[in-house]
């Protein structure tokens, strides 16, 4: 599994790949040319994975994660009863050359991150808020212990 890092940069880790002659020469031991050795960085790159802090009230379990730069329509949060998938996209809204960076550390691009709930939730009294660029999510735990009755018709 790559590293948070490798996903964020596209890098690979060496130790990761193999590595043989395969890899520089083709079928007739010639070497292969630039393109065909770059192959794989062409690959597709996977969503970033969020980091997010998760707690429990005595009610409610807590989600907190940080997605300032989010447009809240690029923003989708699907819930079920024991599970939760928050995606989206940041989008760099200015073109800059790469000559005019002396840094670029900011991530732009999609992002996703599932949790599998430690409890079952209420979906119906869930709620989601966002302010200054934290997305902070309620979700109200299922009482197992609330009882009623029913009548019989």
């Amino acid at each position: 599994m790559k590293s948070f890092f490798e996903k964020l940069t596209g890098a690979i880790n060496i130790e990761d790949e193999e590595s043989s002659f395969d890899d520089i020469l083709d079928d007739n031991g010639e070497e292969k040319s630039v393109e065909e050795k770059t192959d794989w960085v062409e690959e597709k790159v996977e969503d970033v994975e969020l980091t997010v802090d998760i707690y429990q009230t005595p009610d409610e379990i807590i989600i907190k994660t940080m997605v300032a730069g989010v447009n809240p329509d690029d923003l989708d949060v699907a819930i079920t009863r024991d599970m939760i998938t928050i995606t989206g996209t940041r989008e760099e809204k200015h073109i800059i050359s790469e000559d005019d960076y002396f840094a670029k550390e900011l991530y732009w691009g999609s992002f996703s991150r599932t949790i599998t709930l430690p409890e079952e939730i209420d979906i119906d009294a869930a709620e989601a808020s966002e302010k200054h660029g934290l997305l902070t999510l309620k979700l109200p735990k299922v009482n197992k212990e609330r009882k009623t009755r029913l009548k019989v018709k």
